[in-house]
């Protein structure tokens, strides 16, 4: 079976959790007898493959799936999208109503997401499939917290963000936040994917933040969520969240948004933020700073989110369009 891969144009400019995602699928695929290839706009080749995977729903995706459509290609596409009525008129609903009704099948993070888009956009709930985010097994290797530390020079207890900054990560709240404990430094790796957002983050956390700029998975950023106190994640909305997936298969207490399908993911595991009010973050970071400290890796039973698994139900949605 031969795929072919897309995306919109400047995604990999500030990577995130969508171009992981296309990136671990690519990784993982061949094992189970898929071969996958990434669309090259100068020999697009559309007609040597069996299924074309387009991953957003980013202004202008409509365009080229409405091109695949019409070459009677079999369509995926990945949304990646939390609407809900309250929010959808913050997005160009028309066109991704539009661009999802083009696709045989609509894969997305959780059944939550799945059923929201279904019913917010209009479109039947079996045009989508639900393929779970993971991570790699890489992510359960225990790594000492020195190698961080050491590094950069950190000796401080520290909160930890990973995520491109941005106002949907809501690094600002979360740094208005750590202003109710003057003793903890708030450490933040990722893209800064919104310069003027990122200005107003760094200029309202002072010396209390410390922005590492993107790091590469490797010993050195596991060594990072081993010696943080706390992850936490308080985004206007997640889809998990592919960093609180990470930082759960590395055993860190986590705090993270209640909205999207976050739940769906992490039970009752972590502590649930509202995005928009300061203090629910206060109160979960408190949370956790005032119980015992757990250490240890989730069990196997505990953590069942692998992009192996994923890519196992990824096939099956292929599979169905052939």
């Amino acid at each position: 079976m031969k795929v072919l891969f897309a995306t919109y144009p400047m995604a990999f400019h500030t990577p995130g959790g969508g171009e992981i995602q296309l990136k671990a699928y690519q990784k993982h695929l061949p094992a189970h007898g898929v071969d996958v290839t990434l669309f090259d706009p100068w020999n697009p080749r559309f007609m040597e493959h069996d299924v074309f995977h387009f991953f957003s729903c980013v202004g202008g995706s409509i365009h080229l799936c409405n091109f695949v459509q019409q070459l009677g290609l079999p369509l995926v596409i990945s949304s990646s999208l939390w609407i809900t009525e309250e929010t959808k008129h913050h997005y160009p609903i028309d066109e991704i109503r539009a661009q999802l009704d083009l696709a045989d099948r609509v894969v997305a993070n959780s059944d939550k997401e799945c059923d929201e888009l279904s019913r917010v956009l209009n479109l039947p709930r079996e045009k989508f499939a639900t393929v779970y985010n993971g991570v790699d097994d890489f992510f359960f290797k225990k790594v000492s917290s020195k190698l961080f530390r050491d590094k950069y020079q950190i000796q401080e207890k520290f909160v930890l963000n990973v995520g491109n900054i941005e106002p949907r990560k809501n690094q600002l709240t979360l740094v208005r936040a750590m202003k109710s404990f003057p003793d903890l430094k708030l450490v933040i790796i990722g893209h800064q994917r919104d310069v003027e957002y990122s200005s107003q983050v760094l200029h309202e956390g002072q010396d209390q933040v410390i922005y590492l700029g993107p790091l590469s998975q490797d010993d050195l950023f596991l060594s990072a969520y081993a010696a943080c106190e706390l992850f936490c994640l308080p985004s206007t909305l997640e889809t998990p969240g592919l960093a609180a997936l990470e930082a759960r298969a590395q055993g860190v207490p986590i705090v993270v948004t209640g909205v999207g399908s976050t739940t769906e993911y992490f039970g009752n595991t972590v502590e649930y933020i509202d995005p928009m009010k300061t203090d629910t973050i206060v109160a979960s970071i408190f949370s956790i700073l005032n119980r015992p400290k757990v250490s240890g890796f989730p069990t196997e039973d505990a953590f069942k989110f692998y992009w192996t698994e994923s890519v196992t139900e990824l096939k099956k949605v292929y599979e169905d369009l052939i």
